[in-house]
């Protein structure tokens, strides 16, 4: 009884809902056609690119502009590198914001509260790029790998929304664990850790995110470094180059496969190249992301 009154709608329900899937469908074309648009024209030939007119399909379907992309021999290298600093950085700065954030979730420790007042002042108080590039060259960092890892391992804003996430975790757990025997790091890696699965999932999801677009960094430090390019600084070289004709070291390969490709394809394939990758890991963090950022939200 109850559940035929349950689709017995209104005039008014059914107005609602055509109006609210009209909405949806609105947005979600507005969300998709900029991504498909790049598609369609990375996928395109170039010389028919040129004349316009391309929307969600493209016209003369060609693989060219992604095999232009993947002859330059310095992308590939920057690519292989960003994955590494994408996985490595994620990994590490996981694994520290959190043990830090056990750290200060603990109500016995007696630095607790001045502690979370350190780091919440570097969250509103920065050195500025000169001191932190003198910082980065009096630590040997400068054309090193690690450059890419060791300045951002360890966020504010990562461990508070964890430490949030474990204060709302039973205290009774870890009493009783050290009851039977457990130590600290034990009660971190084999109890804590189990049950953040979905703020560390978030948290995982922006780690990733930011050391995959991550470009800034190469500049300042390794602009200099083939064998330590990253992708996206590689990006911001093709660019300029296609965008001014500059003649920026060793960018002269990729001009001379340009000549035969359309600037625009290739800024369009590229972008997708970009792009693509790091789309793959939201299905499987996504589940955890709204968990994750509401239980786990930073407190007043």
């Amino acid at each position: 009884m109850a559940s035929n009154k349950a689709f017995n709608l209104t005039r008014g329900d059914k107005i609602f809902n055509v109006c609210n899937f009209i909405l949806m469908a609105v947005i979600l074309l507005i969300t998709l056609y900029p991504f498909l648009n790049v598609l369609a024209i990375s996928l395109n030939d170039s010389t028919d690119t040129v004349r316009g007119g391309i929307y969600i399909w493209p016209r003369e379907f060609t693989l060219e502009n992604y095999k232009t992309i993947f002859g330059y021999s310095t992308l590939i290298q920057g690519f292989k590198i960003t994955i590494y600093r994408t996985i490595i950085g994620t990994v590490l700065g996981l694994i520290s914001s959190s043990m830090v954030a056990y750290t200060l979730s603990r109500p016995d420790f007696r630095a607790r509260k001045f502690v979370s007042t350190f780091l919440a002042m570097t969250m509103y108080v920065s050195g500025g790029l000169v001191p932190t590039y003198m910082l980065i060259r009096h630590l040997d960092l400068i054309g090193t790998f690690a450059v890419y890892i060791l300045p951002g391992l360890i966020s504010a804003f990562n461990v508070f929304v964890i430490r949030s996430f474990m204060d709302g975790l039973p205290y009774a757990l870890q009493e009783s664990a050290k009851l039977d025997g457990a130590n600290d790091f034990m009660i971190y890696y084999k109890i804590i850790l189990p049950l953040c699965k979905p703020v560390l999932a978030t948290i995982a999801l922006f780690l990733a995110v930011g050391q995959w677009n991550a470009w800034f960094d190469t500049y300042l430090y390794n602009g200099n470094k083939e064998h330590l390019t990253t992708l996206q600084y590689e990006l911001m070289k093709i660019l300029q180059s296609t965008n001014q004709g500059s003649n920026m070291a060793n960018a002269n390969d990729l001009i001379n496969q340009m000549s035969q490709v359309s600037p625009e394809s290739i800024k369009m394939a590229i972008t997708i190249v970009v792009t693509v990758p790091i789309l793959f890991i939201y299905p499987f963090l996504q589940r955890y992301f709204v968990e994750g950022m509401t239980l786990g939200a930073v407190k007043a």
